[in-house]
């Protein structure tokens, strides 16, 4: 493993990277294409189909051995004692440009509790997922605080966008990327404004040997 600490945007907020976590990638991609087709998501603003992991599921050993192994990086990198894992699902983005909403058209953020964290496993070479600030209103991290003026701009603005947002804009300027090398993990705080970078050349096939598939887990940090 070869673990990073990255400091990203004004607010330097923290983004753990670690290359070739399990060394196991083709044996978690056959454990993805065996829960094949997935459904849409729901609930969400993912662009996509997205496979919820159980406790039951085939795959759930895979998602308890990952977050053991990435205890220490979670806890050193986000100051936490413990964690408990909220949700876990194989993603798949299918949405092709022209079809997306406006909300998925620009960076989005998973939670306001800073404690929330995304402990993403990238499970093909992609371009990865970038950071952004809402220029409008100087955001990178929405909290409980500023999440009304966030989405009351982010509705104002980003019926203006088109397709996925690729780099900086008109309304957001992207301030940092991780490149998605497969077995990479990146972990960082779903109140980070993020999208996944999505080239307009990408093949959205919905099959895990061949498309974007990740593995997206959400944990809760707690101290004491």
């Amino acid at each position: 493993m070869k673990p990073e600490l990255r400091r990203v945007g004004e607010a330097q907020s923290p983004v753990v990277v670690v290359d070739d976590f399990t060394g196991a990638v083709d044996e978690v991609v056959e454990l993805a294409a065996a829960m094949a087709p997935f459904p849409v998501s729901s609930g969400t603003y993912y662009p996509g189909l997205r496979q919820p992991i159980a406790v039951g599921d085939a795959a759930y050993g895979y998602v308890e051995r990952l977050l053991q192994a990435a205890g220490p990086f979670i806890g050193g990198g986000f100051d936490v004692d413990t964690f408990e894992l909220l949700a876990a699902s194989f993603s798949m983005v299918t949405t092709v440009p022209d079809a997306l909403d406006p909300a998925q058209r620009a960076p989005h953020f998973d939670s306001t509790d800073p404690d929330y964290l995304a402990v993403l496993h990238y499970l093909s070479d992609t371009p990865g997922t970038a950071f952004f600030r809402q220029r409008a209103t100087g955001i990178e991290l929405v909290d409980d605080h500023n999440v009304e003026r966030f989405v009351a701009t982010a509705r104002r603005v980003n019926g203006d966008l088109s397709g996925y947002t690729h780099g900086s804009n008109q309304h957001y300027d992207q301030i940092g990327q991780v490149e998605g090398v497969r077995d990479r993990m990146a972990i960082y705080r779903g109140s980070m404004l993020h999208s996944g970078i999505i080239p307009p050349d990408m093949v959205f096939s919905a099959d895990p040997r061949v498309g974007r598939l990740t593995a997206n887990i959400f944990i809760k940090g707690r101290r004491g």
